[in-house]
């Protein structure tokens, strides 16, 4: 690795940091929601590759993620959140037994039909909140 490429690596870690460091909750879960999605492909591309250690790295990011999402979630916030709690748990253990038996077509249902479905809810949730806040001082 050249000085060059070192360097453009550190500028790019530290402009990830920095955007993590200053994001709002909901920019935050957004995030992890996008980066739940990525890791979901990977392994389900993998899977389908029959490479089982990068199917199996990224599925145990995905759950570490969804518990992440899930020991963040304010039970008693909301009324919807012990349902979305259940998902998360129903979802951790779904992705386990897609490590396991490496099926690439569990894989896929959970992201497309789980994943991606919340991750778009929580993106205009997001948005809409960011929209509120700021015509909020504008009158």
């Amino acid at each position: 690795m050249t000085a060059t490429t070192f360097g453009r690596a550190a500028q790019a870690n530290r402009y990830r940091d920095d955007a993590l460091a200053t994001a709002s909750p909901a920019a935050l879960l957004v995030m992890l929601y996008d980066r739940l999605v990525l890791d979901l492909q990977r392994a389900e591309q993998a899977q389908r590759t029959g490479d089982r250690q990068t199917a199996h790295t990224n599925l145990v990011h995905a759950q570490d993620i969804v518990a992440e999402l899930q020991s963040s979630l304010k039970v008693d916030a909301w009324e919807g959140a012990a349902g979305l709690s259940s998902l998360y748990t129903w979802l951790r253990s779904e992705l386990v037994a897609t490590n396991l038996s490496g099926d690439a077509e569990r894989t896929a249902a959970c992201r497309v039909d789980i994943v991606e479905p919340l991750a778009e809810s929580w993106r205009e949730a997001a948005l809409q909140h960011l929209s509120g806040a700021s015509g909020a001082g504008v009158a």
